[in-house]
């Protein structure tokens, strides 16, 4: 069992994939590859609210997932910090709040983040990943 995970857990995986770009470093970053965002951190919205307050989250994560099941696995369970909103229907990705984070293991975590770059990363890209992992036969 791993440790708890942390916002800096999400920030160091997304950087240590490689060919990985970032935006807004400073604020909000969304990390690319090939263009393609696989975790960004957003700003806050109208369709992200606090149920008893109406107060906008102001630290939604977005994360992409390789398929909507994969999305409905983590957002069906209601103990799962994970979820979705209207927006995001028929996308393939799941919120996190950063406020959330350390109710997922560090390696669940990692995996998440690692699946999303897999997720939006080229083809060429992802197979040389799974490889030099031994992740791919």
């Amino acid at each position: 069992m791993s440790r708890r995970a942390t916002v800096d857990d999400i920030h160091a995986t997304a950087l240590g994939m490689p060919h990985v770009t970032v935006f807004r470093s400073d604020s909000n970053p969304i990390y690319q590859v090939g263009s393609k965002s696989f975790v960004f951190f957003r700003t806050p919205r109208p369709d992200a609210v606090d149920p008893e307050t109406g107060e906008r989250y102001r630290d939604v994560i977005v994360i992409w997932v390789a398929s909507e099941g994969d999305k409905l696995a983590l957002v069906q369970d209601e103990s799962s910090p994970f979820f979705t909103v209207p927006h995001f229907d028929g996308h393939a990705s799941v919120l996190l709040r950063a406020s959330r984070v350390g109710e997922v293991e560090r390696d669940e975590i990692v995996e998440l983040v690692q699946d999303a770059w897999l997720a939006q990363a080229s083809r060429r890209r992802a197979e040389a990943w799974l490889r030099e992992h031994d992740l791919q036969g």
